[in-house]
């Protein structure tokens, strides 16, 4: 089959075979991913099509028939993509003709490959958002069961890498679990953006044909469609970098939560043990004990700031319409939503294979990691203002009159402090 482009087959010279394989790249691998997608687009199309009066229900019947039978072979493996069709729509299109003959070319009325990739990736974006949120409330839910198990346990809380006041495991588990529900609501806003049907945009500038353009966007599970035909390529890249930058935000928590069990789980500050499972050895010695699945969670959050800052470049300079830079869009979106869900499982699978050294956190909640509430205590006791009791403290060397590590955890009462860390809360809200 030729090109959607060509009026006829061609013989190519190596030049052109070379020039083909440059400017198609990748794509048609990539594609390979998206195939259900632009599969459950065309149908819907199909539809419209016959809605429009330019299909006959029996064309229409031959067409999702057809679509089912390549979404099957798509399923078992059969259906591939090769670098001459250049992409998914190109050999879709060519096996409904082979299929069905020439109402297989009927599907191409009143849409272009701008506004079918387009969909296809909007739709695949939707799903995949969806399985992340579905990740984020275990990981979360993980770390709330953790902190739970754990709320009690004190641990000191650090500032500049310094001791600095009393915390527990359950405020600490608790800090990240909020952060990623957080991220998880945040979710709607950029879900808002993705959630808008470009079917029906054509190549930017609608069609003359009286494709319902709502009745599109509404089967394809879209809250409405993008009524600005040019809406649609102006949104390729844009909407995309959002995204990818709303899942960097969610790398980041593990970005800082792995630096934790790295720092947290070392020689020098021994307070959680890391089980055998989650770490690998040394070729070379003995005793050592890596905590290498931290240490590519928390690399992890570089290749996403990458893949962020390639979206970010992309479009710069790009007037209006479409320009065939946007198809190097792709592939960062697709990386990205693989990344992050790798990333989001192997945090689950560290959570779930640390635990707290009781005796080593116990220990180091010790010495001036009660000054603060030595003068508040000076406060409340004696009714001098904080800023003479934070002088007092502060000019009492020897720190004497030790306090009770467990009678300080009881005397935390408001939500948010380690003797009430709020983990109730946070469960409701996942």
């Amino acid at each position: 089959m030729s090109k959607l482009w060509q009026s006829k087959q061609e013989n190519q010279s190596e030049t052109a075979n070379n020039v083909e394989a440059f400017t198609v790249g990748n794509d048609y691998v990539l594609d390979q991913v998206l195939v259900p997608f632009d599969l459950k687009a065309s149908v819907v199309h199909a539809k419209a099509l016959h809605k429009a009066g330019i299909l006959t229900k029996q064309e229409l019947n031959q067409l999702t028939e057809a679509i089912d039978e390549i979404r099957s072979e798509w399923e078992n493996g059969h259906f591939k993509i090769t670098v001459q069709d250049e992409d998914m729509h190109t050999a879709i299109e060519k096996r409904l003709t082979e299929k069905i003959g020439e109402t297989g070319k009927k599907i191409h009325s009143a849409r272009s490959r701008n506004d079918q990739v387009l969909t296809a990736m909007r739709l695949y974006e939707k799903e995949s958002l969806e399985n992340i949120l579905n990740l984020i409330r275990v990981l979360a839910g993980g770390l709330i069961n953790f902190g739970f198990r754990h709320e009690s346990v004190p641990m000191p809380g650090y500032t500049h890498t310094r001791k600095a006041m009393l915390s527990s495991v359950g405020l600490w588990a608790g800090g990240f679990a909020e952060m990623l529900i957080i991220q998880m609501e945040a979710a709607e806003g950029i879900m808002k953006s993705i959630n808008r049907s470009p079917l029906g945009t054509a190549a930017g500038f609608g069609t003359s044909f009286n494709i319902d353009r709502m009745y599109e966007a509404k089967e394809l599970g879209f809250e409405i469609p993008l009524f600005c035909s040019t809406t649609a390529q102006l949104s390729r890249g844009w909407v995309e970098l959002q995204l990818v930058q709303y899942l960097c935000g969610i790398t980041s928590v593990l970005n800082r939560l792995a630096s934790d069990v790295i720092q947290l789980s070392s020689e020098e500050s021994p307070f959680f043990d890391l089980d055998e499972v989650i770490c690998t050895g040394s070729s070379i010695m003995p005793q050592k004990k890596n905590p290498d699945l931290a240490e590519l969670i928390r690399a992890g959050h570089a290749d996403m700031i990458g893949f962020a800052g390639t979206l970010q470049t992309i479009a710069i300079n790009l007037g209006s319409g479409y320009h065939r830079d946007l198809q190097l869009t792709k592939e960062p979106v697709l990386k990205a939503f693989d990344r992050v869900t790798d990333l989001l499982n192997a945090t689950s699978i560290m959570v779930g294979h640390i635990s707290p050294n009781k005796e080593n956190l116990a220990k180091a909640c010790s010495g001036g990691i009660f000054a603060a509430e030595k003068a508040n205590a000076l406060v409340k006791e004696k009714g001098i203002p904080f800023r003479e009791a934070y002088t007092a403290v502060k000019n009492d060397d020897e720190q004497q009159d030790e306090i009770s590590v467990s009678d300080m955890m009881k005397s935390y009462t408001h939500i948010g402090s380690p003797g009430n860390t709020g983990l109730n809360e946070l469960k409701k809200r996942i």
